[in-house]
């Protein structure tokens, strides 16, 4: 558990939602169960079904229905892991050395298939027709943005709107789809829902923003993944689009060869580029923009523990060094 407030607000629903997952993986294909308790014991932030429960709490929504919703959630997040890491060819994740490093491709492909496959089940056991528009309109989506982020590998020509479209679907869709299908669940009306759907997707967008950020400011142990990893797979984010933009002649130059062979031997050139074009600056105060409208979002719920601690997160994820 950690130890942010935000966590402690539904602590007992948390520790609940850990033993679905666990319940849920087992599967009578060994191997299956296997990949999935070494990814899902990994843990992380968790940050995607903490987002249902505290949502779903905060509309006053108290039932074992809340909890399924948060671990389906991160059975969708988790697949998406699986098969990230295999598309990125990365093996480090959390810390740990990733599945597709452990077991190779094919066993880590097919056992995202699973989880996917399993979150499906789940969904219909909830039982609501507007949650499953919700996730499987979210799913859609985020293979999209994944796919559109391959397209646009090694392309130094990338826009700061096409990047944004990558990062609204590849990550915060699905922060979007926690809060919007836990507004959902709860029966909020129209205007929570609608507010709800939009924090999620503002705090998405701040928290990918934050990511790309630490690609040049984190350190490897902190991050749990390799420093610099966006840039050695050649993937244009926006402290690069930013300094190819508004850097020198020369840092763009550097910038614009780096992206288009990829590889980390101009890490440290680079890392000084994009400080010093101003690029780490923007990046951060464009998160905490999208952080402090996420929370605007918010007041159309009633005062709480748990809205306090959906504002406290949020101030987290633009807080964070990793």
């Amino acid at each position: 558990m950690q130890p942010q407030s935000f966590y402690r607000a539904v602590a007992e629903d948390f520790s609940a939602v850990d033993e679905i997952i666990k319940k849920q993986l087992t599967s009578r294909v060994p191997l299956v169960s296997k990949i999935g308790d070494y990814i899902t014991s990994a843990g992380g932030k968790r940050l995607r079904p903490l987002l249902v429960l505290l949502c779903g709490k905060a509309l006053g929504r108290e039932s074992d229905d809340l909890r399924l919703l948060a671990a389906t959630i991160e059975f969708l997040h988790t697949a998406t892991l699986l098969h990230d890491d295999v598309v990125d060819m990365s093996g480090m994740r959390r810390g740990r050395s990733t599945a597709n490093a452990l077991w190779g491709n094919a066993p880590s492909v097919l056992v995202g298939d699973f989880l996917y496959s399993r979150s499906f089940e789940m969904m219909v056991e909830l039982g609501s027709m507007p949650v499953m528009q919700i996730l499987s309109r979210a799913t859609r989506v985020i293979a999209e943005g994944e796919v559109l982020q391959l397209s646009r590998v090694r392309d130094a020509s990338t826009s700061e709107e096409v990047y944004m479209e990558v990062i609204r679907g590849k990550t915060a869709m699905l922060f979007e789809a926690s809060t919007h299908s836990a507004a959902a669940l709860a029966g909020a009306d129209q205007s929570q829902c609608e507010a709800l759907r939009t924090f999620g997707d503002h705090l998405g967008v701040a928290f990918q923003l934050v990511d790309d950020l630490l690609d040049y400011k984190g350190d490897s142990q902190t991050l749990g993944k390799n420093v610099g990893d966006d840039l050695a797979e050649g993937k244009p984010t926006l402290p690069l689009i930013y300094t190819m933009r508004e850097g020198t002649p020369e840092q763009a130059a550097l910038v614009r060869q780096a992206i288009q062979k990829g590889g980390l031997e101009d890490l440290e050139q680079i890392r000084l580029a994009v400080e010093q074009s101003g690029a780490l600056k923007y990046t951060a105060e464009l998160a905490r923009d999208y952080v402090k409208r996420a929370i605007e979002c918010l007041e159309v719920l009633p005062a709480s523990e748990y809205r306090t601690a959906l504002i406290e997160l949020s101030e987290f994820a633009v807080a964070r060094t990793h």
